[in-house]
């Protein structure tokens, strides 16, 4: 049983598997001689895919030994079209890849909120490593913070971990853990 490719972009994928979907673009069908490719990019690295032609559609294909050395993180990309002297861009996004699990030995799967919120407790407890210690936000290390500016952080983060939290039962439930249902029954 073979799986749909999906008709748009994803949002995210993991390095080390089949990327493939499909687009279609009216104004610049591939059977009339467009040709798309996709950009992504970052701080750190770029990577180019060309799109192939399917009728009027274009396919997107990437092997899974071609994705495999991606480097995950966030990638801002954009679509583009060119025939002859023409370009035109007409998609952009962020995509995140995703580290490929199979392969690493480890891999810290925190997000940096919950990084820095676990560093900033531990360092309120006199616990924190010295890893710890060095982590930064907003340019300094959590070492120089007074202990002013730790509770500031320290409710900085407890707020972010929680939005991820809430953002998470959403994706998960497909329920809003910050809507309140009220039910009134007649007595």
């Amino acid at each position: 049983m073979s799986a749909t490719v999906p008709t748009t972009e994803p949002s995210s994928f993991r390095a080390g598997d089949l990327l493939a979907w499909t687009k279609s673009l009216s104004d610049y069908p591939a059977n009339a001689g467009w040709a798309l490719s996709y950009t992504l990019i970052n701080a750190t690295s770029k990577i180019t895919i060309n799109a192939s032609a399917a009728g009027a559609d274009f396919s997107v294909s990437v092997p899974a030994a071609t994705t495999a050395p991606y480097t995950a993180g966030s990638y801002q990309w954009a679509a583009r079209v060119t025939k002859a002297l023409e370009i035109y861009t007409v998609a952009t996004g962020i995509i995140d890849i995703l580290p490929d699990i199979a392969i690493a030995t480890t891999f810290d799967f925190r997000s940096h909120a919950k990084t820095m919120l676990e560093a900033i407790e531990a360092a309120f407890a006199g616990k924190a490593s010295s890893t710890q210690l060095e982590l930064e936000t907003n340019g300094r290390r959590i070492r120089s913070f007074s202990p002013a500016e730790m509770i500031l952080w320290r409710s900085f983060y407890r707020a972010e971990v929680a939005k991820e939290a809430q953002a998470e039962t959403l994706a998960r439930t497909g329920i809003n853990p910050r809507r309140i249902g009220v039910r009134f029954v007649r007595a």
